[in-house]
Order: structure tokens, then sequence, then C-alpha cells
């Protein structure tokens, strides 16, 4: 995992406290997923429309997410892994992820569908971010938590930058 420029973590948390409650009026899906590790710890990045949303995690969770998007398989299966498997061997399945903000936490909205229902999970943002990728389900937030709390991403030099 690559270091992240301590510009992001700056301006997560000078905005962090200052951030809306988001309702999911205008959903914007995801386009990318990616794992940093910082000097203040671990950071899953969203991305969308040229703007970045940061949210921390454990290591724990940091390594899942991690492990879901490039493939690698830990020794032992995570929790993740395990609640993958579960649902799938129940014919189970995640459809997709709604991160909301209240205050200055992230929530998770975990769709889950079987043939007969769907029904909605509420969970952590970290968790329900994992359980998507593990399954390749959509990642959405509102239009308005995008504009409050993602950081927009400059291209210098071919790379992007925040």
């Amino acid at each position: 995992m690559k270091k992240l420029t301590l510009s992001i973590i700056v301006a997560a948390l000078v905005h962090g406290s200052s951030f809306g409650s988001s309702a999911v009026t205008g959903q914007v899906t995801i386009e990318n997923v990616q794992v940093r590790t910082t000097e203040h710890g671990h950071v899953v990045l969203l991305k969308a429309e040229g703007k970045v949303i940061p949210v921390f995690v454990d290591p724990t969770v940091a390594l899942s997410i991690h492990g879901a998007l490039s493939g690698e398989k830990t020794a032992r299966p995570l929790s993740h892994d395990l609640m993958h498997t579960i649902l799938t061997t129940m014919n189970a399945k995640v459809t997709q992820v709604v991160i909301t903000m209240r205050g200055s936490t992230y929530f998770g909205a975990l769709s889950v569908a079987t043939k007969e229902t769907t029904k909605v999970f509420d969970s952590r943002s970290s968790d329900a971010i994992a359980l998507a990728i593990h399954f390749k389900a959509p990642i959405l937030v509102g239009r308005d938590l995008l504009d409050s709390a993602g950081i927009s991403m400059k291209e210098q030099g071919g790379a992007e930058t925040l």
C-alpha cells in the first residue's frame, strides 16, 4: 500500500467536523476505491467525479478491502471473507451499499438480496464498503455528501494529487 500525503489527512480532519448530514438525494456511484496507509492510520479513498471521500479504517478492515481489491488472500479468512462465504452459500448477495454521514460519522446501508426479498442493514461504512467490493456491488453516496466531504483531485505531471 502506498503512502498518502499529509494534505488529505489535514483536509479530512479540518472538514470532518463541519460535514453536514447526508440524505441521499442525488446519488453518485463511486468509480474507484483505494486503500492507503498514512502516518495517521489507514484510509479508504472513495473516488467519484474528480473528488475523493476519505474514510479512516482500522488495519484489519484496510487489509480486507485491499485483499478484495487486489485478489490477494490471507492465510485465514477475515470477517468479510467469512460473511461473503456465508451469504453466497445461502444464495444471498450484497446488491448495493449507500454511504451517508451524520455528524462526523459515516454510516453504511448494506442491501442484501435473496430470491425472495431484499433487506437493508445498518452497518459501519467500512464493513459495507468491504462487502460491496467482495460482491462487486455498487457503492453510492449522495451528491451533497460528495460535495461537502469530497476533496478535489488535481492532475500534476500525469499523477493525481489531492
